[in-house]
């Protein structure tokens, strides 16, 4: 889920500023409105649809997730079109099970169910859509509540399990069916008859949640001539009539009650169904007996014209063969439509359209004789006009004292004609009214012509359902005398007479499920008896108030820098009605965090960190703006923010679609620092250095840095050392420990961060990168960093040009065997003083190119006869740049051409010893005679010239060494006799020949 914060940011800044920049929002998501009651084990459907979008025809993905009651600020994942692993794991069983499933119902709507429903499945579910464009414009999610009740509704059927009877008898079977839900719900009841070898039951009839009576297919006919009935006796017993039955009617009997409650969008859902006991009904055919009886039923008018006001009364004759010992049942029918109805015994029964009627004393209906029924209609009014008839049912009596009813017989056809008085009552009503959820209903009937009491009676239907009647609400009579109707009295409805010309209702509170057709009926009164009464009907439309109440966020600036202030508008427009207002913050992909609730009587409860936010309100004539103001914006002050409207009047508690989210960006500001550093830099190998980098721009005063020295090397950078903003110094992964050593940090004032780097190496060559990175403190003393700013130092390490040089002087040396040959190797200059040397003595014959190492010295004073010849070599080491070899008592097969060759070193951290020039001396040409070779070589070339030359050079030699004698003999006298220890001849120092000479050597 970390994914999501850098790119939640984003979505907010593009969804923010496409706001700004398109003005009203575009995309629009919508669920069904709640809170939806469902019950524990019922399914549960909430639709999603999305509108808006550039591209209606491209399927829009959408996500379901729900907040429980028990922790209202975590947000639950529950399934997604797009991913099958969004669902948390509490979740996963179920949607791999379909228990849990969501389907596309069209490119931009979804249908998200849960088969059957869990208690902990309550809370508030969201549907959000992705968005796959590229900006925001709109609100991509929407949310309902859901609630989960016990399931209460009982069913239970008194009937045996088993009952038998004959073809024509009567059945009675009686279900009781009940439900103690708290909320407001109705029921309905169907009677299912399922006969063997059926795979499913048929309905035999059934009372709908809006009282109307259905007969199942096939029933129709039966149901029509009375042969089929159902009657609601009492709150709960609903009690099926069965007369004549058929072979067909054997089977399983039950009934069926369903559960509904209005959704907020007026629809009605089935929240729970259960169903009685079975009954199994045989029935075994009998002999089908000639009916003999002659059955006549007639009716007839007191008067067949009447005005408004006059009294109706309809006698109905019956006459049959043995009548004394008959039952009959007999309805009186105004085009097909059933008055009312005497039972064999001679209970009355009213149809639902003249219920009211009755109640008001309009209707009265009775049977005044053996053979004579009378219905009474007074005051009659003028759509009592039309055709009248009389129909009359046999009833044969069973021994079990059930009636069993025989076909129908009509009469003829009785035509009434009612017209209006000339100067009689009249009514006048608004045609259509509309209101707005929550308000008070106002309706006023205007009567006119008025001559005596009146009584007014306020009457209502749904137009949900095209067979609703008209239901009372209130009454008042013509004493003044209020009565409400059972339905309306825990709501506040009251009826007034304010005029004689004037009647009121007022219903406060209303809901959407308030719409409908008002009907105000004014009856006129003389000495207790009604003359006249008239009717007006009026069209209310009840809008829902998130359809007159409209809530938007926006904002001037929503882009700022840490530290500045960010003002929110939460407008909401519509009419004055207590409200609860919500400002919530969601970060990044979080849940929405409350800031504060601002209740209808302006009490303000805080619900999270308050420092930073102010509220301010401003009323004005269709709306209210509600000010947040955040005062020194910091990073956790950024994200979405959301307004929520909640609206709570006495029968209205409903939380509106939140508003448009607007992400407030908080930046960081733009980085002022200014560097500089030490200028490029070339030094030699083993030289110290130290590279500075210094803040020349003025500090914040809460101004902290992290300094990192990177060095780049061949297009790639590694960090040197680095040091927070709290001076933690750390080396970074690719500086090996021995580096480490030689390598430090430190801060001085300034500030100014220097970086050594003692005995430069080769490798240490390249760009020194100075990162600072200047730390601020925002208003809640949180710290932040700014970007970082550079500055780079090219360092060079070089070798040092080596000065070491030796004496090449090349050299001819004659000599006998058996003589001492010295090989002298003199360095005349060197690199360092630090150096130390390898020198290698190298013999080759005249006449070859191979040359062959004698003897060697290492720089650690190590000794290494080349040759094996140890007892012939002796080494010497005169002076610190003076070295020499001699090869003692030398033979002819010595003869050939000396060198030595010399290695400078110096030692280094990096690489050890190593190797600073190789220099070779001058070649020695030695020749190198057998004894006896001088005189034989030299006699047959003898010259005259030559040995004269000689002679007169050995003459000279000898008066030089007398002389010299005679000169010494002399001092030596003059001196006392006294010795000396000085030998101006001796031989030069030898050194015999070890493995390894010491210092002192």
């Amino acid at each position: 889920m970390k994914s999501s914060q850098a790119y939640f940011l984003r979505v907010n800044l593009l969804f923010c500023l496409g706001l700004l920049h398109c003005g009203e929002a575009k995309v629009h998501t919508e669920v069904q409105a709640g809170p939806l009651y469902r019950v524990v084990g019922s399914p549960l459907s909430i639709s999603c649809n999305v509108s808006g979008f550039s591209s209606s025809s491209m399927r829009k993905e959408m996500q379901f997730r729900v907040k429980k009651p028990s922790n209202p600020t975590f947000e639950l994942n529950i399934i997604s079109t797009e991913d099958e692993h969004f669902g948390y794991a509490m979740y996963t069983r179920r949607v791999r099970s379909k228990e849990i499933t969501v389907t596309h119902v069209s490119q931009n709507s979804v249908l998200f169910e849960i088969q059957r429903l869990e208690k902990g499945d309550e809370g508030e579910y969201e549907c959000s859509v992705i968005n796959s464009e590229s900006i925001y414009d709109g609100t991509y999610s929407a949310m309902t509540t859901v609630k989960v009740i016990d399931n209460s509704l009982s069913v239970s059927s008194t009937a045996s399990t088993s009952l038998s009877y004959n073809e024509g008898d009567a059945l009675t079977l009686t279900c009781q069916a009940s439900s103690n839900t708290v909320q407001h719900t109705h029921l309905s009841l169907v009677w299912y008859l399922h006969s063997d070898g059926e795979d499913n039951p048929r309905p035999i009839i059934s009372l709908d949640r809006d009282f109307t009576l259905s007969p199942g297919p096939g029933f129709e006919g039966r149901h029509q001539a009375g042969l089929i009935r159902l009657n609601k006796i009492g709150a709960a017993t609903y009690k099926l009539n069965m007369a004549q039955l058929k072979l067909s009617d054997q089977g399983r009997i039950y009934c069926k009650a369903h559960e509904w409650i209005q959704d907020p969008d007026n629809s009605w859902y089935t929240i729970a169904q259960k169903n009685a006991k079975e009954t199994t009904l045989s029935v075994k055919a009998k002999e089908v007996m000639p009916d003999t009886s002659s059955l006549v039923v007639k009716i007839s008018a007191q008067s067949e014209t009447l005005q408004e006001g006059q009294e109706l009364s309809l006698n109905c004759n019956v006459d049959s063969q043995n009548l004394e010992e008959r039952f009959f049942s007999l309805a009186w029918l105004k085009e097909n439509v059933e008055l009312a109805r005497i039972g064999p015994t001679g209970i009355l029964s009213v149809g639902p359209e003249y219920s009211g009627r009755v109640k008001e004393g309009e209707l009265r209906a009775a049977r005044i004789g053996d053979r004579d029924y009378r219905l009474i209609l007074q005051p009659v009014r003028t759509e009592d006009k039309g055709e009248y008839i009389c129909r009359a049912w046999l009833q044969d009596r069973g021994q079990d004292g059930a009636f069993t009813q025989q076909a129908a017989l009509d009469s003829r056809s009785q035509l009434v004609n009612i017209s209006a008085t000339e100067s009689g009552l009249s009514v006048e009503m608004q045609n259509s009214v509309a209101v707005n959820e929550g308000s008070r209903l106002e309706l006023t009937c205007k009567v006119h012509r008025v001559n005596g009491q009146l009584s007014v009676t306020w009457q209502r239907k749904s137009t949900s359902t095209s067979a609703a009647t008209f239901t009372s609400i209130i009454s008042l009579s013509q004493e003044g005398v209020t009565e409400k109707a059972e339905e309306f009295m825990s709501r506040r409805v009251q009826a007034a007479h304010p005029a004689t010309d004037t009647f009121t209702l007022e219903l406060d509170d209303v809901t959407p499920s308030d719409s409908g057709v008002y009907r105000c009926a004014v009856s006129e009164w003389k000495i207790n008896i009604k003359t006249n009464s008239q009717t007006q009907i009026a069209t209310v439309t009840v809008a829902p108030t998130d359809s007159f109440l409209k809530v938007h966020l926006i904002s001037r600036n929503s882009i700022v820098t840490v530290g500045e202030n960010v003002e929110l508008m939460c407008r909401v427009r519509g009419p004055r009605i207590p409200i609860t207002l919500t400002w919530s913050l969601q970060r990044y992909a979080s849940t929405p965090d409350n800031i504060l609730t601002v209740y209808s009587d302006g009490a303000i409860s805080w619900s999270g960190d308050q420092q930073r936010y102010q509220l301010k309100v401003v009323n004005k004539e269709n709306e209210i703006i509600y000010y947040l103001l955040i005062n020194g914006a910091s990073r956790r002050e950024a994200g979405g923010y959301q307004c929520w409207v909640s609206v709570f009047l006495e029968k209205v508690h409903k939380k509106l679609p939140p508003s448009n989210q607007l992400a407030v960006s908080v930046q960081n500001p733009v980085s002022e620092l200014v560097l500089t550093t030490t200028p490029a830099a070339t030094i030699d190998i083993n030289t110290d250095i130290e590279i500075g980098c210094s803040v020349i721009s003025k500090p914040s005063v809460s101004s902290r840095y992290a300094v990192t020295w990177l060095l780049q090397q061949y297009a790639e950078n590694k960090t040197v050392v680095s040091s927070d903003q709290d001076a933690l110094m750390t080396f970074g992964p690719q500086i090996q420990l021995s580096h480490r050593q030689r390598i430090s940090m430190k801060r001085t004032k300034g500030p100014r961060f220097d970086l050594s780097i003692r005995q430069a190496l080769i490798s240490d060559n390249g760009s020194y990168i100075c990162e600072v990175v200047e730390w601020l403190q925002d208003p809640h003393g949180d710290w932040y960093q700014l970007s970082p700013v550079y500055r780079t130092t090219q360092l060079t390490v070089i070798e040092p040009e080596t000065n070491l040089s030796i004496l090449k002087e090349e050299k001819s040396l004659n000599m006998s065997r058996s003589q001492d040959l010295p090989i002298p190797c003199h360095i005349t200059n060197q690199s360092s003083s630090q150096s130390e040397f390898q020198v290698t003595w190298f013999w080759q014959k005249e006449t070859e190119t191979k040359q062959h190492p004698i003897f060697t010295v290492y720089r650690n004073s190590t000794l290494q006869d080349r040759f094996g010849n140890g007892d012939q070599l002796r080494f010497g080491h005169p002076l610190p740049n003076q070295f020499s070899l001699t090869v003692m008592k030398v033979n002819p097969e010595d003869s050939g051409l000396y060198f030595c060759e010399v290695e400078e070193w110096l030692q280094s951290l990096s690489h050890g010893w190593r190797k600073l020039a190789v220099e070779k001396s001058g070649y020695l040409a030695v020749n190198i005679y057998a004894e006896g070779d001088v005189k034989a070589v030299s006699e047959p070339e003898c010259k005259s010239d030559v040995w004269m030359g000689m002679l007169v050079a050995i003459v000279i030699c000898s008066l030089l060494v007398i002389f010299l004698l005679v000169l010494k003999i002399c001092r030596s006298k003059v001196s006392g006799g006294n010795k000396s220890d000085q030998n101006l001849w001796a031989e030069p120092e030898q050194h015999p020949l070890k493995t390894k000479f010491t210092a002192d050597d």
